[in-house]
């Protein structure tokens, strides 16, 4: 049976929030996707992946939600070991991802696609205390509802939180992702290329979002984008990678001076 949040927020507090990789490999068949693969991203910090297409950053995000396990190597996530935890075990404490290709419940309001990230949590006491609108379950629901308000005016969405979310434009629909992803406070975000076919006013707004959950309730963000101006101006390091390895790690700057990185990615 898996285990809840404690056997995580135990670890000591010297490697506690981040999530990291330890000479992660993934094989198929005789092709390797990445090769020794070591990432860490720290609290409060936005880490950028970047490289060309095929050079394994949706594989990695994969490793890291859990969705593929490693052909070696493990995942750490606050000081744990987590290499074998389920992808609903991840998301459950903290690791929250968003995919290429929206993710949405396009019949369901935008206000209930963000509850429903909730819902995992219950509203305590059962069925009886549904029946008997029991003062807990009262007090939750206010609770639930009054985070949402806080997530869905925070990515700019109140006024269209009765909308049915199958109708809205990409650029709202990649913000009700990122809300829905966002309102049971992540450790961990792993958001995979938001700003495509957004429009630049949409893209600041996204990375503007991004910015104040990451520095202001102190989560993790990794960032694969191809924007590779977004990349520069809101990450704090980037990890290049070609072929399934690592490149090169440092800062923008660094990054962006880097020759194997010209040649193999910035050209």
């Amino acid at each position: 049976m898996e285990t809840t949040r404690g056997d995580v927020s135990e670890a000591p507090s010297s490697t506690r929030a981040s999530l990291s990789t330890d000479d992660v490999s993934v094989a198929f068949g005789g092709v390797a996707a990445l090769s020794n693969v070591s990432v860490e991203a720290h609290s409060g910090e936005v880490l950028g992946l970047i490289g060309p297409n095929g050079a394994g950053k949706t594989t990695l995000f994969d490793v890291l939600s859990g969705i593929r396990a490693p052909t070696s190597g493990r995942v750490r996530y606050l000081g744990a070991d987590v290499t074998r935890r389920s992808p609903t075990w991840r998301s459950r404490h903290g690791i929250r991802r968003t995919f290429q290709r929206q993710q949405m419940f396009g019949w369901l309001t935008v206000e209930e696609n963000v509850l429903v990230a909730l819902e995992w949590r219950g509203g305590g006491g059962g069925l009886l205390a549904d029946l008997a609108a029991a003062p807990s379950r009262r007090r939750r629901e206010r609770q639930r509802r009054q985070r949402t308000d806080e997530v869905l005016e925070l990515c700019g969405l109140l006024e269209l939180r009765a909308q049915p979310a199958g109708k809205l434009p990409i650029g709202r629909a990649r913000m009700v992702e990122m809300a829905r992803a966002i309102v049971d406070e992540p450790q961990a975000l792993l958001l995979d290329e938001p700003t495509s076919g957004l429009e630049e006013n949409e893209a600041r707004s996204l990375g503007a979002t991004m910015q104040r959950v990451c520095k202001e309730r102190g989560c993790a963000v990794l960032l694969v984008e191809h924007d590779v101006g977004f990349v520069m101006e809101h990450c704090d390091r980037i990890v290049v990678l070609n072929l399934g390895q690592v490149i090169a790690v440092g800062s923008p700057e660094e990054v962006r001076d880097d020759a194997a990185v010209q040649e193999a990615y910035l050209g």
